[in-house]
């Protein structure tokens, strides 16, 4: 199934990028492309010197340096757009609703603030939950958590986090959030904060941070998929939230 929330594919390309481009692989490689190139600014930006605070708008702004080469739509979410309400992963993964994807960023920020240290998997956890940009979550939420990780005065050693084993932990954590599923993957991967030198490299060496060659898994639909409201309520139910 293709992912065609604003409905023009055949004309726009996939997500309507400026190039028109439909052939997933080339559009994963302009993706990455984007994020390699606007990498720099978009760390350099979330820089304490630069944003004292982390915030909901920093994400916002955060996506569209990395991505606005490309995405004529980047820095807005779903909501903004009026455009995928519902959206997932398969049949394994739902994320949060456009109209309380806000809601669930400003709640893993808030955890942040408790105490990163002790709960970072449960922040990565509720920003993956949020999933507010129709594309390019994973890398803006990346670096925002090693921001704040940054920040707590630790980081996460993605270099040695498989994929495949970081989405399935990833994954549990979407289900039953802030159970310690996550943070136990995290536990072994924590170290002492390095220069901020050192950031670009380490995260241009993650496992598939290059999005490309991804499995029919992670090919999402939009909110007229006939079975996404029940899988979301399924979601729900199974994370413990009201209906």
């Amino acid at each position: 199934m293709t992912f065609d929330p604003f409905g023009d594919y055949d004309t726009n390309g996939y997500l309507r990028n400026y190039g028109n481009l439909k052939d997933r692989e080339f559009v994963k490689i302009q993706e990455h492309s984007a994020f390699v190139s606007n990498l720099d600014e978009a760390l350099d930006f979330l820089s304490p010197a630069n944003s004292p605070e982390i915030t909901y708008q920093s994400f916002l702004d955060v996506h569209r340096i990395l991505f606005s080469d490309f995405y004529p739509w980047a820095g807005q979410d779903r909501l903004s757009l009026g455009v995928g309400r519902n959206v997932g992963k398969g049949d394994a993964v739902e994320f949060e609703q456009s109209d309380r994807s806000r809601q669930a960023v400003e709640w893993g920020l808030h955890l942040a603030a408790k105490g990163l240290r002790q709960k970072p998997g449960a922040v990565m956890g509720a920003f993956a939950w949020a999933h507010p940009f129709l594309d390019g979550n994973g890398r803006t939420m990346l670096l925002v958590h090693t921001e704040l990780c940054g920040r707590a005065g630790f980081a996460i050693d993605w270099t040695k986090s498989g994929k495949n084993a970081y989405l399935d932990a990833l994954t549990k954590e979407l289900w039953r959030p802030d159970k310690g599923l996550l943070d136990g993957y995290f536990v072994p991967l924590i170290y002492e904060v390095s220069p901020r030198e050192d950031w670009r490299q380490r995260i241009l060496h993650i496992q598939g941070i290059d999005g490309a060659h991804s499995p029919e898994l992670n090919i999402a639909y939009h909110s007229d998929d006939p079975n996404g409201p029940a899988r979301y309520d399924e979601i729900r139910r199974a994370r413990g939230e009201d209906l």
